[in-house]
């Protein structure tokens, strides 16, 4: 399984990333039982699965962070 954070290839029953201690796992919005990251249905209730939670779970800062925060913090960092 490939992390969507940093791509680093982990073993298929990982709950969280070798490379960069991300979650993995995709939990059910419904029961909250851990999921397989490619799972349409839960395995524990049969609720479905919707693509665009799976995907927004994994999205990058900076595909949500304003450019102008990312500056300021980026700045910031330098500062330290």
């Amino acid at each position: 399984m490939k992390c969507p954070r940093c791509q680093h290839e982990n073993p298929p029953q990982s709950n969280y990333c070798l490379g960069c201690g991300a979650r993995l796992a995709v939990a059910c919005a419904s029961c909250g039982a851990d999921l397989p990251a490619e799972s349409r249905f839960c395995n524990k209730c049969g609720a479905p699965v919707k693509a665009e939670e799976l995907q927004s779970r994994f999205n990058s800062p900076e595909s949500y962070t304003p450019k102008h925060l990312a500056a300021k913090i980026l700045t910031s960092k330098a500062a330290l």
